[in-house]
């Protein structure tokens, strides 16, 4: 089982015998958001699940920059970013799927014992690290606020 990191080198790689003109800027651009998170002060050398969290917050970054295109009239733009996005979302594991994401916030609130939605912190507290990297914290939070809506 080779690293994410090792992955990331391997593709650069393929990429540039491929002539791969995207798939080489996104895994350039995210070899170097690692490499710069890990000299921050006190970091340390990322793990896989460290690297996954820089490409979150890239996805992220993609996402707002596309409604931020959209708004402004530049599809093309729009366009490319939406194409980061999926070149990104390689490195990370599968995503929930909708009724995955429910079940799992349901199991969470049954834990945590929540009755309404002032309890959004401790069940937050809860399904974050069990559904960490598989899925985006806004489709969580928002799940989590719709489910405690129902309860009160």
């Amino acid at each position: 089982m080779t690293t994410l990191k090792e992955r990331l080198t391997a593709d650069l790689k393929d990429a540039m015998k491929a002539k791969d003109e995207l798939t080489l800027s996104v895994v350039r651009m995210l070899k170097s958001a690692v490499k710069y998170k890990e000299v921050e002060p006190g970091a340390s050398e990322l793990d896989d699940a460290g690297i996954q969290q820089v490409i979150a917050t890239l996805i992220k970054q993609r996402r707002d920059s596309v409604e931020q295109f959209k708004a402004g009239g530049r599809p093309e733009l729009a366009e490319k970013e939406e194409q980061e996005i999926s070149v990104l979302q390689r490195y990370l594991p599968q995503q929930l799927t909708p009724a995955e994401l429910t079940a799992a916030v349901q199991a969470a609130i049954a834990e945590v014992g929540a009755k309404g939605p002032k309890d959004m912190g401790a069940v937050m507290k809860n399904v974050n690290p069990k559904v960490q990297g598989k899925a985006e914290g806004k489709a969580i939070s928002e799940e989590v606020k719709a489910q405690l809506a129902r309860l009160s």
